[in-house]
């Protein structure tokens, strides 16, 4: 049969199954193809798909083809084959499929035992009664210790005690060892303490946590768990150790990160290696196995995907760890990618979320901001409305004042009166003002007529005018005389007479244009 031979156009499970049939046969792809597209290669089975070919395949291969093997696989399709009499195996392609193939057999779901909690404080009993139940103490330990030894003579009395015995009775043999004992951690990390005092420093990654703690990690972590378990008491064990676990190629392979293990290891004698070497039906030391997560089982199920029981070389324990590593990779590596995925959106969310809280606080200090540069207008135009509203309420006070002050001026009095003051003022805008006082008159008054000048001008002003509440009036101005020069100023008080005499030329200095210049002659004594 000449058939082109392209591979590229076979599916990827087909090109498995190919990779698998040559193998186990040796055969040249070309035949290989043929032989499996007459086998119906392309058949689906739900629960194990293209074994049920492979293996028609396989044994058509050995044990050579059938009279029709089209119509056989038809009958594969409709229905389940009827069950043979007489039942033949082949042992060699039975041992290479299981070996090459162990994804078709079904993994054991990985076991949890109950362990004693952290926190947990050990019971210890009062010293009088343990002082009192020493004697039964140290009988019981001798009859255990005679047993054990009868038990070590004749193995196969354990084994069929273990196999009969009551549940209850097994679950109490847990604690018969003398040892004391510890929450899982601890107990972890007496293992790996008695482990060192025993073979020596070593490199193999022993996790320090309980068993459910690794198999949380290994199932968060999507790695695989190898459980060491070992038998203290077995003969085999310190070799295996030395030999085996420690040999540099297993460290190594333990060690590889690409490899993605975690190793756990426990010793039978403590009661939770007890429960977890039970609960693996385990009936030969050492003993390892190998866990990981099984999503084709469901989303949280861990599985016993390989068991490595007994004395085995390095190369072979090395072997059997690759291939069951190898042969389970492809659904973590799904899982992975899953999850990188769903972190890489996720960190994609958090990076848009953080950067909207960013834009957000911007905007909102953006909006403090403005509404502070608004609040300080508003207040700025505020203080400058009541500045203005009280400068305006000042100058009408001041108006009423002078307007009230000019109806309590005295009057000027005549050329006949020989004792008056006569007063010359120069205003600041060089006006002049003349008028004659009273010799009695007060030096305030004097002020008055400074300040009312305006007003005693005006003839047509009010006669009634009160005066404005709450306003206290102060002159603005001091009155000098220019030579020599001498201020008069109205808190001094007395009369105009003793003050200035029977008469005077004063000048008009307004008390802020002076100030306003003592203020400069000060800035510049400082910068100077």
């Amino acid at each position: 049969m000449s058939e082109e031979l392209d591979l590229d156009q076979l599916s990827p499970t087909e090109r498995s199954a190919l990779e698998t049939y040559t193998t186990v046969t040796g055969q040249e792809p070309a035949e290989a193809i043929a032989l499996l597209r007459r086998s119906q290669w392309n058949v689906q089975v739900v629960y194990s798909p293209f074994s049920y070919a492979i293996q028609i395949a396989i044994a058509k291969f050995f044990d050579g083809e059938g009279p029709d093997p089209l119509e056989e696989a038809r009958e594969a399709l409709q229905s389940p084959p009827p069950r043979p009499t007489r039942q033949t195996q082949n042992l060699m392609t039975d041992d290479l499929t299981e070996q090459l193939a162990p994804a078709a057999r079904s993994a054991d779901p990985a076991p949890r035992v109950n362990t004693q909690p952290e926190g947990q404080p050990t019971y210890l009993p009062p010293l009088i009664i343990a002082l009192l139940f020493t004697p039964f103490n140290l009988v019981y330990r001798l009859l255990y210790n005679s047993f054990r030894l009868f038990g070590t003579l004749f193995p196969f009395l354990p084994r069929l005690f273990n196999a009969t015995a009551n549940p209850a009775l097994q679950g109490a043999r847990r604690n018969t060892t003398g040892r004391r004992p510890l929450g899982p951690k601890d107990t972890a990390a007496r293992f790996i303490r008695e482990f060192e005092e025993e073979y020596g420093s070593h490199s193999v990654p022993f996790l320090e946590n309980g068993y459910n703690m690794a198999l949380e990690k290994s199932h968060r972590d999507l790695k695989y768990l190898l459980i060491v378990l070992l038998a203290p008491e077995h003969d085999d064990t310190s070799g295996w150790v030395r030999d085996t676990l420690l040999a540099p190629e297993v460290v190594e392979f333990l060690n590889d990160p690409q490899n993605n293990l975690l190793v756990w290891g426990g010793s039978v004698q403590d009661s939770e290696a007890y429960q977890v070497a039970n609960s693996l039906k385990c009936t030969k030391f050492p003993f390892a196995a190998v866990v990981v997560h099984t999503p084709n089982v469901s989303s949280t199920a861990m599985s016993v995907v390989g068991r490595i029981a007994g004395t085995t070389s390095a190369t072979e324990f090395v072997n059997k760890l690759r291939t069951t590593t190898s042969t389970n990779q492809e659904p973590l590596e799904r899982i992975r990618a899953t999850r990188a995925e769903q972190q890489a959106s996720r960190s994609l969310r958090q990076e848009q979320d953080s950067a909207y809280e960013r834009s957000l606080a911007i905007d909102r200090e953006r909006a403090r901001q403005r509404r502070e540069a608004e609040a300080a207008r508003q207040r700025e135009e505020q203080e400058a409305a009541d500045r203005q509203a009280a400068e305006e309420k000042k100058q009408r006070d001041l108006e009423q004042w002078k307007q009230w002050r000019v109806q309590s001026l005295g009057d000027e009095p005549g050329t006949d009166v020989k004792e008056a003051v006569r007063v010359s003022v120069r205003l600041p805008s060089g006006e002049r003002i003349m008028r004659r006082f009273a010799p009695e008159a007060e030096l305030e008054e004097l002020y008055a007529v400074v300040e009312c000048h305006e007003v005693l001008q005006d003839d047509s002003r009010p006669t009634d005018v009160t005066k404005p509440e709450g306003f206290t009036h102060q002159y603005g101005f001091r009155l000098v005389s220019p030579m020599p020069r001498a201020v008069y100023t109205v808190e001094e008080g007395g009369t105009i007479r003793e003050k200035i005499g029977r008469g005077g030329n004063l000048l008009v200095e307004p008390i802020e244009d002076e100030d306003d210049d003592e203020e400069e002659q000060g800035d510049a004594e400082v910068s100077s």
